[in-house]
């Protein structure tokens, strides 16, 4: 089992930026790939990013060039720096683990590649 705990939501202005940060209970060296997804009210979540073992990173369209997914830290927290945010920007944020052993190293956006999330935090983009 591994627990993932989402921080760092909040309430920001158009334009501004915030960092969004995911611990795992336990080291996520071994992990094949980790990724951030977000949802809306009424629809399903959308991938944002993943970034897989070696450091290869997949970005939605909607947010390249604003967002950067790393991995820092003793234990290798997932951090999302996301920059230059919009309206549209506004959802629940969740982070998403594949602990399962994988082929694939370089990552998903596909919600059915995961295993374990977090609980989710708030992003809310004011214009």
């Amino acid at each position: 089992q591994v627990q993932l705990v989402e921080s760092g939501g909040g309430s920001v202005q158009s334009g501004e930026s915030l960092k969004l940060s995911c611990t795992a209970s336990r080291n996520t060296d071994s992990f094949p790939f980790m990724a951030w997804f977000r949802q809306v009210p009424g629809q399903g979540r959308e991938g944002v990013v993943s970034i897989g073992r070696f450091g290869h990173t997949t970005y939605a369209d909607s947010v390249k060039g604003r967002f950067h997914i790393s991995r820092g830290g003793p234990d290798k927290t997932l951090n999302l720096q996301m920059n230059s945010l919009e309206p549209e920007d506004t959802a629940v944020y969740y982070c998403a683990a594949r602990v399962a052993p994988s082929s694939n190293a370089y990552g998903s956006l596909r919600e059915a590649e995961y295993d374990y999330w977090g609980q989710g935090t708030q992003v809310t983009v004011s214009s």
